[in-house]
């Protein structure tokens, strides 16, 4: 498949697992992406080392210790020379290859298109109750030079979906979503119910001390209505 816009795909990690080499089975087997980007946020298992004897021409970096989504994608960012580039979380699930290989090309045939979210179609109840199924969307496609822009600013510590959601209505991008049929694992899943309940806590309190309530609530009004025509 050709990929005339030119999109590049971080995957940050952290002790993710086998989790992770599912997604980089389906990943490395098109030829959507000019380059795919692993980093390693401070893995304290054997994931990396893993990663390079099996996909030994992948570019994966890694960080010393432990700082956050945010500072691993900005680390990855470094390394992107494509017009484009997609962020992908490492635990996803009924990863389709030719669903993803279809939506990264439609980027190529939308120039007008800052910001493609995947939307999480298949997410849970709770998760669609007040949108995040698009706002919180890990995985989307935007311009390599409005990320560099967006991770200019102070990011650390809040959700990276939320700050460029925030940068793109701003500066009055052009925001689709399309369909997506991946899942992702769920912090409860992950960590049990009582942590994984205190993550999701935090991470709503970080969305709204980043963004502020007004705001908040005009993202989930208003943010991203419109799915890519006809598609």
């Amino acid at each position: 498949m050709e990929t005339a816009c030119g999109v590049s795909c971080i995957i940050p990690f952290s002790n993710e697992g086998e989790r992770i080499f599912s997604v980089l089975q389906q990943v490395t087997s098109l030829d959507a992406f000019e380059q795919v980007i692993c980093v390693d946020d401070g893995s304290d298992d054997d994931t990396l080392a893993r990663i390079r004897a099996r996909w030994p021409r992948l570019t994966v970096i890694r960080l010393p210790e432990n700082q956050g989504k945010t500072a691993a994608v900005k680390r990855g960012l470094q390394a992107v020379e494509s017009p484009y580039v997609m962020l992908m979380d490492a635990d996803l699930r009924n990863l389709e290859r030719d669903e993803l290989a279809r939506i990264v090309q439609l980027m190529s045939t939308c120039p007008d298109v800052d910001l493609l979210i995947l939307r999480r179609l298949n997410a849970e109840w709770f998760v669609k109750m007040n949108r995040a199924d698009i706002l919180l969307s890990s995985e989307r496609i935007l311009r390599t030079d409005d990320l560099r822009a967006i991770l200019e600013k102070p990011v650390d510590g809040f959700p990276l979906e939320m700050a460029i959601n925030e940068y793109m209505w701003k500066h009055q991008k052009v925001v689709r979503w399309v369909p997506w049929s991946a899942t992702t694992a769920y912090k409860m899943a992950k960590r049990g119910p009582v942590e994984g309940l205190l993550k999701d806590f935090l991470l709503y309190a970080n969305l709204v001390q980043y963004v502020g309530v007004v705001n908040f609530v005009r993202q989930v009004a208003g943010f991203a209505r419109k799915p890519l025509p006809g598609r």
